[in-house]
């Protein structure tokens, strides 16, 4: 029986070290997941994003509980392919066919590498487009890591009506994302705890400074309320926060 390794197979990348992007002066162009940002992906998520490392033991533990026979799983926005992977160890069943997502070249690029560095149960499938254009069909598990938030408003209803769509009966989607606290001074209290975090993991001020602008406009965080009520509105008959650090957290929204 195959099971994922954590260890790195022939076709794994080498990581190419510590995300250095924000460090000289002036950078604060757009952020953009080009080659720059793959590159340094894993870094930059565990540095940035409180949780991360749970989340993603969480996505496996969760796909144990929904991934069903007969069925398919999405990771929408996979990046590098975490929380593919993740339902895939997770997974009780085999030869579940797992899609990944995402419309940068370059993530899916070194996200096919590595894939393939690992060995794993069910069919992993990646392809780069927009996940407005993505077929959701015969689901039991969909995941949303930290993607609505790089998507315009406008469009974040229609996309969580068309996983409640693809998804069968029972199944679940997982939604995480930054967000902001309804109370001003809270919120104001979450950025800074976070920026400490940041700070504890060696950013500098500077580099802190600098991505919060080049974020700017580009990841629009919202509240949970507007999250809760957008999922109620597409017809999840239930929608629970399971994890949560600062800013950060992960929502369980069930068909």
């Amino acid at each position: 029986m195959t099971s994922e390794s954590t260890k790195p197979g022939p076709g794994k990348p080498k990581d190419s070290g510590r995300d250095n992007i924000f460090t000289a002066p002036g950078t604060t162009s757009p952020f953009r997941f080009d080659e720059q940002v793959a590159a340094v992906f894993p870094d930059m998520i565990q540095r940035s994003v409180p949780g991360y490392s749970f989340i993603i033991s969480g996505i496996a533990g969760l796909a144990q509980k929904f991934i069903q026979p007969n069925t398919q799983a999405y990771d929408l926005g996979c990046s590098l392919g975490a929380a593919a992977l993740a339902m895939s160890r997770g997974s009780q069943h085999t030869n579940i066919p797992i899609i990944g997502i995402d419309n940068s070249s370059a993530m899916v690029e070194r996200c096919r590498l590595f894939i393939e560095g690992y060995r794993h149960k069910n069919p992993i499938q990646i392809h780069c487009q927009n996940i407005q254009e993505t077929t959701i069909s015969q689901a039991s598990m969909v995941v949303l890591n930290f993607t609505l938030q790089f998507i315009e408003q406008s469009e974040r209803q229609a996309i969580i009506e068309h996983i409640y769509d693809g998804l069968e009966p029972g199944g679940a989607l997982i939604l995480s994302e930054k967000i902001v606290a309804s109370d001003p001074a809270v919120n104001e209290l979450l950025i800074k705890l976070h920026h400490d975090f940041k700070r504890a993991n060696g950013y500098s001020d500077l580099e802190i400074s600098q991505k919060r602008t080049a974020l700017e406009n580009v990841l629009v965080p919202e509240t949970l309320e507007t999250h809760h009520l957008r999922l109620k509105n597409a017809g999840f008959k239930v929608s629970e926060v399971w994890h949560q650090q600062f800013n950060f957290c992960s929502i369980l929204a069930i068909k």
